[in-house]
């Protein structure tokens, strides 16, 4: 038996053969190129997650009879993928002698005009099921089917059964000014970006000029900003934005009071109150330690409520009643688990809690929305007001002349009592969390502890829920990029009760996942950027490329056997970078803040003088890379600490040397900061996601003259490939 490959015995096991049925790997090769084989009981909790019953012998021979049974009872899968301008086939499970027929319902509730040709099944590799022999046919996908979410029809005999048919481009097209070149962009924490007139926290107000201003002063075609996704109604706040409580709705507490239509109908004792309410946070604008979300949020909701409670004009009451219709349930769940928090408490875990107590339908529940309308209202009112102004801000983009303008951060998952988990519990797996294998990073593995997506719900389901989130953040944005892309691939799942590295990988069905992005891409004239950096098959960057996905480049990952490869040698497909939010800013990562810092949390599973050797070697190696390839000289390669600003420079010159379709230059470098935004692995240790823009001497950089520093000004040109 080979080292990395499953024996004829193991493979022979009932148990593993379930597993693969259903997705799941029973085995993995780490990062480290390190050969694991899943434990039996790992398997079995990671099948429980999904519904699968194999707690003993009878249970695993049961649990496989069904699931083929189910798979060839039905006559059509769930969920078919079908690709614009290709002719595909569909198979279909019928009796020996019978032939299929289909139609199809189009998206806009049309029948399709086409002909579907239908072939019969020859007989072979039969299987039984009650009694009858069932064999596989076809039916014919035409070429021209349009994109969209059809539905087909397919009749054998006095059956018919439907299927989702998701006609999907075969690729993202690159956009016109990616095709011959690149286009370049900035990445930011939109909440550590202040201005005179934030609460403490950057705001969408502050994103509409952020990115106005990134256009006309620098020249800037898109802006990568951390997820906004939606948060919890009241204090305390979760920092991290990657923790969100829905991933279809937006994050209320990034609103400007003042921008809202309604402030201008307040009187004036309304807009004193608000003036003061203002003015009790507006010296967290020059706070330079943290971002305090708490402070500004008691402030600014009570500001909100003032504004809310002033009433809308009839047309402003129309457009808001338009909203909630068009959100429907999502909104609903959301403000409803909003109210829940808002007069229960927080969402916890204990089991008297009341997200375990009480589901969607309760009693109790209903009697609260009955008893609180107008917080309730209030609730779908701040989330109308926050879509309303994130939308305003990638329309001010686009008026400046951004060609995409907000490149929106999808999170992999939800917060597992949020509203999303809680009110639709069905599309979740039960009893496990997502997170990662254990890698040179965090050798103790990662668990964000999320629910993942169940693979089999989203089949039955035709992917809506994937399908909506996906839609809704390309209403707001130009392009969106999907932490984690791997989690459409597989997922590193946890079983409850065991421990970060005690998980398995849970395989989704890429190719529709990827075909649903490239669909809503194609509508929206959007791009789609896949982070797909750690432990990730070498198949994964081809199959993004080959849909026209985007993956990433970071140049300090862009290394093999202790070498750094050329920029001229990176993807064509990715998006370039120096750096991520995970790591320090340039700066900080030539003095080793990230071996200080980890050793200062006690982060380290060695000797501090070793990970700072090896955090050395790398960075010696980078310079190698750098002065090979003439970005450097001897001088600058051996006095760092004096050419500190040109080895920087140097790393960003690199960029425009690659082939990368876009370019990405992060805020930190620009204005010199050297902390990191995020340190994997800590929690409250460190304040990951807290940490407000200042310049590499501590002071506190404001938004209000942010582009017309002239650091900021010298990398926009550096990006601008201005020798």
């Amino acid at each position: 038996m080979s080292e990395r490959t499953e024996s004829e015995e193991r493979l022979a096991r009932p148990l593993i053969q379930l597993a693969k049925l259903t997705g799941i790997a029973t085995s993995y090769v780490g990062m480290s190129h390190d050969y694991h084989e899943i434990e039996d009981d790992v398997l079995v909790a990671v099948l429980g997650a999904l519904g699968i019953d194999a707690s003993n012998d009878a249970a695993i021979k049961q649990s496989i009879r069904q699931i083929l049974d189910e798979r060839h009872g039905r006559l059509v899968p769930y969920t078919v993928l079908h690709n614009v301008g290709s002719e595909s086939r569909v198979l279909v499970n019928v009796g020996m002698t019978d032939v299929p027929s289909a139609t199809i319902t189009l998206e806009n509730g049309q029948e399709y005009q086409g002909e579907i040709l239908p072939d019969a099944g020859d007989g072979s590799a039969a299987y039984l099921v009650d009694g009858q022999f069932v064999v596989t046919a076809s039916v014919a996908i035409p070429a021209d089917l349009p994109e969209g979410y059809h539905t087909l029809h397919v009749t054998v005999g006095d059956r018919t059964e439907d299927a989702t048919l998701i006609s999907a481009p075969a690729k993202v097209e690159l956009l016109d000014e990616m095709k011959q070149g690149h286009l370049w962009g900035w990445m930011a924490q939109l909440y550590s970006l202040r201005s005179a007139k934030s609460w403490g926290v950057g705001d969408f107000v502050d994103l509409a000029n952020l990115l106005k201003d990134a256009k006309r002063k620098t020249g800037a075609d898109f802006t990568l900003i951390n997820p906004v996704h939606a948060a919890e109604p009241v204090s305390p706040l979760t920092p991290s934005p990657y923790l969100p409580i829905s991933r279809s709705l937006v994050n209320f507490t990034y609103i400007r009071p003042e921008a809202i239509e309604e402030y201008k109908l307040l009187g004036a004792e309304s807009l004193s109150e608000i003036r003061e309410l203002f003015t009790s946070v507006e010296p967290l604008n020059d706070q330079t330690e943290i971002v305090d979300r708490d402070a500004m949020w008691h402030a600014k909701m009570q500001a909100l409520w003032i504004i809310f409670k002033a009433g809308r004009t009839a047309e402003r009451q129309r457009a808001f009643a338009d909203f909630c219709e068009k959100t429907g349930e999502d909104l609903e769940a959301y403000a409803t688990w909003c109210l829940c928090y808002d007069k229960w408490g927080a969402a916890e875990g204990t089991p008297d809690n009341w997200t375990h107590r009480f589901t969607k339908d309760s009693p109790e529940v209903n009697a609260l929305r009955e008893q609180f309308p107008d917080t309730l209202n209030f609730y779908r009112w701040l989330e109308w007001i926050a879509t309303e102004q994130l939308d305003r801000a990638q329309k001010s983009a686009r008026e400046a002349g951004m060609r995409i303008g907000v490149m929106a951060d999808m999170a992999v998952g939800v917060h597992p009592l949020g509203s999303e988990a809680w009110w639709y519990p069905e599309r979740f797996a039960k009893g496990a969390t997502v997170g990662a294998p254990p890698d040179m990073f965090n050798q103790q593995g990662q668990d964000w502890s999320q629910p993942p997506l169940n693979p089999i719900a989203l089949n039955r389901t035709g992917y809506k829920t994937y399908r909506d989130m996906v839609h809704n953040m390309f209403t707001h944005a130009g392009a969106v990029r999907i932490d984690h892309i791997l989690g459409l691939f597989r997922l590193w799942w946890i079983p409850s009760g065991h421990k970060a590295n005690d998980g398995a990988y849970v395989h989704y069905d890429s190719d529709v996942m990827l075909g649903i992005l490239a669909l809503e891409a194609s509508r929206a004239d959007g791009v789609v950027v896949g982070e797909d950096l750690g432990v990730v098959p070498e198949y994964v960057a081809s199959s993004l490329s080959s849909h026209g996905l985007l993956g990433c480049a970071v140049e300090w990952f862009e290394q093999f056997d202790g070498k750094f490869r050329s920029p001229t040698d990176w993807r064509e497909y990715a998006l370039a970078s120096v750096n991520t939010h995970d790591l320090p800013p340039a700066a900080g990562y030539l003095e080793l803040e990230h071996v200080k810092l980890r050793e200062r949390l006690g982060l380290l599973e060695g000797p501090a003088e070793d990970f700072e050797r090896s955090a050395m070697a790398e960075q010696d190696a980078m310079i190698s890379m750098l002065l090979d390839n003439g970005y450097i000289n001897k001088d600058e390669a051996v006095d760092r600490k004096t050419h500190e600003a040109d080895i920087i420079d140097a790393q960003y010159r690199a960029l425009n040397d690659s082939p990368c379709k876009l370019l990405a230059a992060s805020i930190t470098d620009a204005v010199g900061e050297k902390r990191t935004q995020n340190q994997p692995g800590t929690n409250n240790e460190y304040p990951n996601w807290r940490i407000p823009l200042a310049d590499g001497n501590g002071n506190v950089v404001k938004l209000d003259d942010m582009f017309d520093r002239s650091d900021v000004q010298h990398l926009a040109a550096i990006m601008r490939n201005e020798r």
